[in-house]
């Protein structure tokens, strides 16, 4: 605020007491007097542009913060003379350090603070680095500069040095290097609510913050995902090379539609944005918080995580199931909430940084979806990893389906999160279908065995695998990658991680005894403690889950003389993994939904293979992998038995299904549907060999939407969400029964528009030009291609139902589609222990 007032972007100075402050404009953050959500603004200081980011100071919203890092120049670090040096600001510093950002330093609300000056700068030196060095109104006297040239010599800088033994001085370009390479952080103490010392920080970043250079080709990165007023998703990001143009294509998928420069609640649009320019762009509807876009890779730095995990409970009647996507479409805004829904208890649970968030979170849900919840208590988010090699294999062979995956996972480094990696020839495997398995491994969130917690530290490798020419589909691959992670999983030797705190305890001196023994009880460690007037410091590790509410105990027996002040450590081993798992009582052998077993088919019948059984089954020649990979892996056996052709030609398929077609004559419509999946309807309906070898599903979207309830009611609250869970509904089905889907939504009311086509997780999406229906496409496309395709017609419609039969298509209304969905589903679920 006193920037942007001080360089005359504002004319009118407001205050956070006051509730008027020019980027806290959201109602939440007036009503609290905090930062909740990052702004940007714009000012100008001799003809030079700066863009500023305001993010948020509260710990509960540091992801928010650590969202913007990739994307800035330099940081200001605001910390405040009264309070010190916190937990939360080593955080703040150590990602800085982590993101390379140049960091200027200032020290506000001196106005208030009975401290020296000098006694603070000595505290910046101890806690933060050396190279805090006070500015001094940004007059440097020989001392300072001495300062200066001791600090660059970490750089092995000798230029400075022999600059400065000559000339008693050092040149600003040399000051500005050192500051740009973090060696030196200039400090300004003052009063942001009293204007003091403002200026001179102002004047700090125009002398010695230097502009960046940036490449020709397009580039940016993306930092942030809002939605206007009107409901548009809003793209923020930093353009670093090239220029962005209205219309432009982005990774040839998307058109930009507008391009927007904001400061504070106001915006205005520009044709092209040039590197180095934060903007705000509409039209992208798929990238995400921490993308690059065009000759940028993205953000691959392991971001703040949240340790606890809430259930979230819908008030007013409202089912969880239903609620689902609403909450999942936060996750654009929040990619920390890590959305969760848990289908064996019908729940939803996000992962939330604390008490603020919570309440923040509640409002965003009621303003937008007119809902009130309510959160849980909260529990330890624990995490699981693997102290020994293991292998897994997957095989995944209903009918007409095959794939079989072989991975290696090996113990990490604590921290190190998962990394994938392929060590696989394409004599064994197609490099294609390495691929689909290492983009299966990257996809899914997979559980450990222990506690049914997400897996970390482990490195997994594609050592092998196996493919069919005519049967392999990739949503086989999915299966087959899942199972064989579980697999190796279920052979490991596998340890619970708890996640940990680093903390700074102060408490008066003749309470060391207590605060110790509180610590040790706590299974903590002491690094240090440190004496200092009245008080010790005390500094150490322990885990969350028993510090978590220690500031009560602190406050009872100092009789509030006392703090503590924690910052996530990451996690380790659990103190009391018998007791946890205990507590869980997770059966991993019962959770159908991340199962060890695999599916093997037999002569056209499936069969199910238990885990500690697959390795005697599998199709790798696993001594060939042991061989040619020049290790032992013995834990895999050679097959004794004779293995089956698995192979099946589509003369025998067609008598399967011939078969299983007069087994069932005469059985209700209803009933069989219920005990047969979609190739059983075909079969039923004409014979397989008067057809194109080739299916495929073409349906009517908008009957579809409005003909199933659950869509239906979405549709009321956003159309675009119920368009997207039905091909997210379509996906999964059509990986289930191998067949191709296209999805025809009708655009003909549409002034100007000339139609589109897409892929969407499988689906071609098809949205008709002016003056086509849905109908109308569906027609043509089924007298074009009847000769190409065995296509199966879905839609309600009567008239488009007989004419797509006269073209010798299978017909069903969307209701019985429905019904075929869910069927096929549930006897997959049944059948195979999905």
């Amino acid at each position: 605020e006193a920037i942007l007032y001080e360089t005359g972007e504002l004319k009118e100075y407001g205050r956070v007491d006051n509730g008027n402050c020019f980027l806290d404009n959201n109602q939440m953050e007036r009503d609290r007097g905090i930062t909740i959500f990052s702004k940007q603004a714009v000012f100008n200081v001799e003809n030079t542009c700066f863009s500023l980011i305001d993010t948020p100071g509260h710990v509960d919203f540091s992801a928010e913060m650590e969202r913007t890092l990739n994307v800035l120049d330099y940081a200001i670090l605001v910390i405040s003379a009264t309070d010190g040096i916190k937990g939360h600001t080593h955080t703040l510093w150590r990602l800085l350090k982590t993101y390379n950002i140049p960091t200027f330093i200032f020290v506000n609300k001196m106005d208030q603070c009975d401290r020296e000056k000098q006694d603070i700068l000595a505290e910046l030196k101890s806690e933060l680095s050396e190279g805090c060095i006070d500015f001094i109104d940004n007059i440097l006297d020989t001392n300072t500069m001495e300062e200066i040239v001791v600090a660059s010599m970490e750089s092995e800088n000798s230029d400075i040095l022999d600059y400065f033994l000559e000339n008693n001085t050092i040149p600003d370009e040399c000051i500005r290097s050192v500051i740009k390479n973090r060696k030196v952080f200039p400090c300004y103490f003052g009063s942001a609510l009293k204007l003091f010392g403002v200026k001179e920080l102002i004047l700090g970043l125009l002398n010695y913050a230097e502009e960046e250079t940036y490449y020709d080709e397009f580039g940016a990165l993306v930092y942030k995902i809002t939605k206007d007023k009107q409901g548009n998703r809003l793209t923020h990001m930093k353009i670093t090379g090239g220029e962005l143009s209205v219309k432009q294509p982005i990774n040839n998928e998307e058109k930009v539609n507008q391009i927007r420069i904001y400061s504070g609640e106001k915006y205005t649009t520009i044709n092209t944005a040039i590197a180095g320019q934060i903007c705000t762009v509409t039209g992208l509807q798929t990238v995400k918080s921490g993308d690059g876009l065009g000759i940028e890779k993205g953000n691959n730095k392991k971001l703040l995580e949240p340790v606890l995990s809430y259930r979230l409970n819908p008030c007013d009647g409202v089912k969880s199931r239903n609620f689902y996507n609403d909450i999942k479409l936060l996750e654009d805004e929040f990619p920390e909430l890590y959305v969760e829904w848990q289908e064996n208890t019908e729940e939803i649970n996000l992962k939330l940084m604390g008490p603020v968030q919570i309440e923040i979170i509640k409002g965003m849900i009621h303003d937008r979806y007119h809902i009130n919840v309510e959160f849980d208590m909260g529990s330890i988010t624990y995490k699981e990893t693997i102290k020994s090699i293991s292998y897994g294999v997957g095989h995944f062979e209903p009918l007409r389906h095959y794939a079989e995956a072989v991975l290696k996972l090996e113990p990490g480094e604590i921290g190190s999160g998962l990394s994938f990696s392929t060590d696989c020839s394409e004599d064994i495997l197609d490099k294609n279908w390495q691929r689909l398995i290492m983009t299966h491994l990257k996809e899914k969130s997979h559980k450990g065995v222990l506690t049914g917690s997400d897996i970390t530290d482990i490195h997994i490798t594609v050592i092998g695998g196996k493919a069919h020419n005519k049967h392999t589909e990739g949503g086989d691959f999915r299966q087959a990658t899942y199972r064989a992670v579980r697999n190796g999983l279920m052979y490991a030797e596998s340890e619970l991680l708890e996640p940990y705190y680093k903390f700074i305890l102060i408490v008066p001196s003749d309470m060391i005894g207590k605060a110790m023994t509180d610590i040790e009880a706590m299974y903590g460690n002491i690094s240090e403690h440190i004496i200092k007037g009245e008080n010790v410091i005390i500094r150490g590790r322990a885990p969350v889950a028993t510090l978590r509410n220690y500031q009560a105990n602190v406050n009872a027996y100092t009789r509030g003389k006392g703090s503590i002040s924690c910052e996530f450590d990451g996690y380790d081993v659990c103190h009391n993994q018998e007791e946890i798992i205990d507590k869980f009582a997770y059966n991993p052998e019962e959770d159908v939904y991340n199962t060890a077993a695999s599916v093997f088919c037999s002569h056209g019948s499936g069969e199910i293979i238990p885990w500690y059984q697959v390795r005697e089954h599998m199709h790798c020649d696993i001594e060939d992998l042991k061989t040619n990979r020049n290790e032992d892996i013995g834990i895999f056996k050679p097959v004794s038995r004779e293995k089956f052709d698995y192979s099946i030609g589509l003369e025998e398929i067609e008598q399967i299904l011939s078969k299983t077609y007069k087994n069932n004559a005469g059985v209700d419509k209803r009933e069989y549907k219920k005990k047969k999946a979609l190739e059983y309807e075909y079969a039923r309906s004409v014979k397989l060999a008067k057809r194109p070898e080739k299916k495929l599903i073409i349906a009517d979207g908008y009957n579809i939407i409005f003909a199933w309830e659950e869509l239906s009611s979405l549709s009321k609250i956003n159309i675009d969400s119920a368009k997207d869970k039905l091909i997210q509904i379509l996906s999964n089905y059509s990986a289930i029964i191998d067949v191709e889907i296209m999805l025809v939504f009708d655009g003909h009311k549409l002034k100007g528009n000339n139609g589109d086509s897409s892929i969407k997780e499988n689906i071609t999406v098809i949205h008709t030009k002016e003056g086509q229906s849905a109908d109308n496409y569906i027609e043509y496309f089924t007298n074009a291609n009847k000769d190409k395709f065995d296509m199966m017609v879905v839609s309600s419609d009567g008239l488009i139902q007989q004419i797509t039969r006269g073209q010798n298509c299978h017909v069903v209304s969307s209701r019985e589609f429905y019904t075929i969905i869910e069927t096929a589903t549930k006897e997959l679920r049944e059948n195979y222990n999905l």
